[in-house]
């Protein structure tokens, strides 16, 4: 009976690949992968001699019909990734759709995973969480999507590049205030890490080094804010500016207290004229 097997693959680590996963690979017809040099590294590593077809984002559409025709026609196939489970972030949803839609046997292998793997060791609370796939590149997107998500009651899971991590962490802390935000770098691998803090604490850090590289999982802890006071912050800010503060101090000090950033504050009063108390 023909099937396509969904088959997760290491993220780092070559001892984390499981036994069924080789089997597998070893038996089916072939096996599609995102790039064809990278899983030939992983099966030469098993020595696997099964044929490798590629299958990207570029050439998704076509590809997804072609092997699907051939699984109609009594074939088996793996679908890979470069590294952890497919469809995570990664091409393979037409394929899997249109082998479902054929009446082909679609099986799951399980195996690593940067999502539940970062997740695990983060330290961060696990009862509900939300992955949300790439940052958008551009910081006024990011900064939107962050204030959608920014009353979540659930740890927030982003996959991020090295070279937009401290763009990533700065907005995190500007747009989502101080919280809990954990980013594990090259997970299962040598250089394996994760740092912990505030965004700004892990952008300090980071900040500090030559360079930064490395696949990374970011992780942003839950919204831990406090009970909000029943003054207007119109009032909040008037009392303030009246015990001497400055302006600019004075926003800090209520987005201290009300556990959100100065910004919000900042959009809250910007139409709203504040005038010192007697």
């Amino acid at each position: 009976m023909s099937t396509l097997f969904v088959v997760a693959t290491p993220i780092g680590n070559l001892e984390d690949m499981t036994y069924r996963a080789v089997r597998v690979l070893r038996e089916v017809d072939w096996i599609a992968c995102e790039d064809t040099r990278e899983s030939r590294k992983l099966l030469d590593h098993f020595e696997i001699k099964t044929p490798l077809v590629s299958y990207h984002d570029f050439n998704e559409l076509e590809r997804a019909k072609e092997l699907a025709d051939r699984l109609k026609a009594g074939e088996s196939g793996a679908l890979v990734s470069d590294a952890g489970m497919p469809l995570v972030s990664d091409p393979g949803y037409r394929l899997v759709r249109a082998a479902i839609e054929a009446g082909i046997d679609v099986r799951p292998i399980p195996g690593a995973s940067a999502t539940v793997t970062a997740l695990a060791a983060s330290g961060l609370p696990t009862d509900s969480f939300q992955f949300l796939g790439f940052l958008p590149a551009k910081s006024g997107q990011r900064a939107n999507l962050l204030e959608t998500l920014k009353g979540e009651k659930a740890t927030l899971i982003f996959y991020e590049a090295p070279h937009r991590i401290l763009d990533a962490l700065a907005d995190i802390e500007r747009v989502m205030g101080p919280r809990p935000v954990v980013v594990a770098r090259e997970m299962t691998k040598i250089h394996e890490e994760f740092l912990r803090g505030t965004a700004g604490q892990i952008w300090d850090q980071l900040r500090s080094r030559d360079s930064i590289r490395g696949e990374i999982t970011l992780l942003v802890g839950k919204s831990n804010r406090p009970a909000q006071p029943t003054e207007p912050m119109e009032t909040a800010m008037a009392n303030q500016i009246g015990s001497g503060l400055s302006r600019m101090d004075a926003m800090k000090a209520i987005a201290r207290e009300r556990g959100i950033s100065k910004r919000e504050v900042y959009k809250h009063l910007a139409v709203r004229p504040v005038t010192r108390t007697k």
